[in-house]
Order: C-alpha cells, then sequence, then structure tokens
C-alpha cells in the first residue's frame, strides 16, 4: 500500500513527504468523517500530522482513509485528497478515488484502473538495468525473470507449489533454452526458496538469489526477456506490465480477489498464464496504471485551484 501511495505522490509533485502512522483502538474502529479521529493517531515515521498541511494527500488503505479524511478536516478542508483502493466509506469525502476493477466503488469522482499503482518508473528501471547488467551478462538468453511471491489467506506458496513452478520452468528452458533467475520477496518462504537453490546449486544456466546483498528486483524487471510472477502479488504483477516484456502468471490456488484480479489481465491479452509451454507473445503497450492515476489527480488539483 505504500508504494501505491508513494507512486502516485511522486508522479504529481515534485516534493513528497511519506509519513506512516498507527491509529489506536478505539478510534480504529471509527468511520471516515467522525470527529476525534486524529487523537488516537500514533507517528512511526515522517514526523506527526501536524500544520503546516499539504497541498495534496494521498492514502491508501481503509484506516489510511479514515486519517485522510480527519486532516482534511483539520485544514479547513483546502487539501485535495485522493484514496488508492476502495476506502468503504462515502466517495464524496475525497476528491478523487482510484479503484481497481473488482472494487465497489462507484461515483463520478472514482477512477478504475485494471492494475495497482506504484513507483515502478522507466526512470528507476534504467538504473536497474545499469546495476545488473554486468552480473546478468554471461547468463545465456532468453533470461527468464521469476519473481517470487508468498502465501497470503486464500492463496498457497510453499515448497509444493515451488516445485511445480520449477518443473514447468525446466520445461521452458527445455524448449528455449536460455537462462532464468529467481528473486524472491520477504513474503517468500525459506522451504520454497530451498526448492530453486537445490535446483540451482550445479546449474550455470540458473541464478537464485539468497537475500544478501542488493537486491535485483528491479534490474531482473529491466533486464528480463520475459517475466514470470506468481499470482499472489498484485503488486509485483502489476510492476512487471510497467516494462515492455512478456508476462506470465503462475496462478497456483489464489483467493478470490486474486484469481478475479488475473483473470481480468488475461481477458485484456496483457499477461498468459504460465504452464511452461514455449509461447511467442505478440507486442504490448507498457500497462502502468500510475500515469493515468496522475493525470486524474492533476485534474483534480486544477479542479480546486
Amino acid at each position: 500500500m505504500r508504494t501505491q501511495a508513494r507512486g502516485l505522490a511522486s508522479a504529481v509533485a515534485a516534493d513528497v513527504v511519506e509519513k506512516i502512522v498507527g491509529v489506536r483502538w478505539p478510534w480504529s474502529w471509527f468511520q471516515s468523517g467522525w470527529p476525534g479521529v486524529l487523537k488516537g493517531v500514533q507517528p512511526r515515521e515522517g514526523g506527526p500530522l501536524a500544520p503546516p498541511w499539504p497541498d495534496v494527500i494521498v492514502t491508501c488503505g481503509r484506516r489510511s482513509a479514515i486519517v485522510g479524511v480527519a486532516v482534511k478536516a483539520a485544514a479547513g478542508g483546502a487539501p485535495v485528497l485522493a484514496h488508492v483502493q476502495d476506502p468503504l466509506a462515502r466517495p464524496g469525502r475525497f476528491d478523487l478515488i482510484v479503484a481497481m476493477e473488482h472494487d465497489l466503488v462507484r461515483g463520478p469522482n472514482v477512477v478504475r484502473v485494471v492494475t495497482a499503482l506504484h513507483d515502478m518508473t522507466p526512470e528507476k528501471l534504467a538504473a536497474g538495468r545499469a546495476a545488473w547488467q554486468a552480473r546478468f551478462a554471461p547468463l545465456p538468453r532468453p533470461l527468464v525473470g521469476v519473481l517470487l511471491g508468498g502465501p497470503t489467506r486464500g492463496s498457497a506458496f510453499g515448497p509444493a507449489e515451488a516445485s511445480a513452478l520449477h518443473e514447468r520452468l525446466s520445461a521452458l528452458r527445455a524448449s528455449l533454452g536460455g537462462s532464468f533467475v529467481v528473486v524472491p520477496s520477504r513474503r517468500t518462504p525459506d522451504e520454497a526458496l530451498a526448492v530453486f537453490r537445490r535446483a540451482a546449486a550445479d546449474d550455470p544456466a540458473a541464478w537464485v538469489w539468497d537475500r544478501t546483498g542488493d537486491n535485483p528486483y528491479v534490474g531482473v524487471l529491466a533486464l528480463a526477456d520475459r517475466l514470470v510472477v506468481t499470482g499472489d502479488s498484485v503488486s509485483m504483477v502489476s510492476e512487471a506490465l510497467a516494462t515492455p516484456h512478456p508476462v506470465e502468471v503462475f496462478a497456483g490456488r489464489l483467493r478470490k480477489r486474486h484469481e478475479g484480479f488475473i483473470r481480468t489481465l488475461v481477458d485484456h491479452g496483457v499477461v498468459r498464464i504460465f504452464d511452461g509451454q514455449a509461447f511467442d507473445h505478440p507486442p504490448r503497450p507498457v500497462v502502468d496504471a500510475t500515469r493515468r492515476a496522475a493525470e486524474a489527480l492533476r485534474e483534480a488539483i486544477a479542479r480546486r485551484g
């Protein structure tokens, strides 16, 4: 959620201050617009919520929506308030809501997008390419970037899923040759990552990040010839689509929200379910919902003068 809010804010403003807060009980159970919410706010990063108030507020997540509405009220209604995702609150309390297609929120100030927002800009990808190009240059092409998420409520990713994914990667490489680079996330279980590390131990065409040193994630996004992403991570799939590379999704047992997200992308023809088969992907434009959301936010700012 932080990445989504930060990505939208950075797209419209040169000076962005990120503030992370907690909300104590019982204020955490208040609805947006109830008085007194700011009394329950606990600053964690970025300092307290206090004047001078910002010109634009970007929030993401239900509790952040509550806090954003409270800050806007404390500032006399002056800031433009944008919220990412369904705020589960009256839409009219916000100047802009950026919601995904499966969200239920509706209204004239709601912009619908097919992927999550992020801060994966062309400049960031270029920096990742420069930082990792020498390291991955010896690996044979095509280079397949494999981005691993982890288990979530209703979505499984453990050793069994890792083994199934590795089998499909092996089948793909048997058809195409090349190599693959595996990048785990913080959520990837050690025992799932171990499946790839064992397989890569005697394989010069496989490279697995062991979570030490610099994270190669952005470098892999920039340098891979094709990307395979586990379907449990809406953010990683969305960031992969911000590149021009073919994107395939490993979809095991997923929660309904993730299933709906992936199904929408398949229907739009921008991703394919990864089955290990070699497949010629037609060129596609970069899919970057952050750009569209930023345009809508600039329009909201202009309307407020």
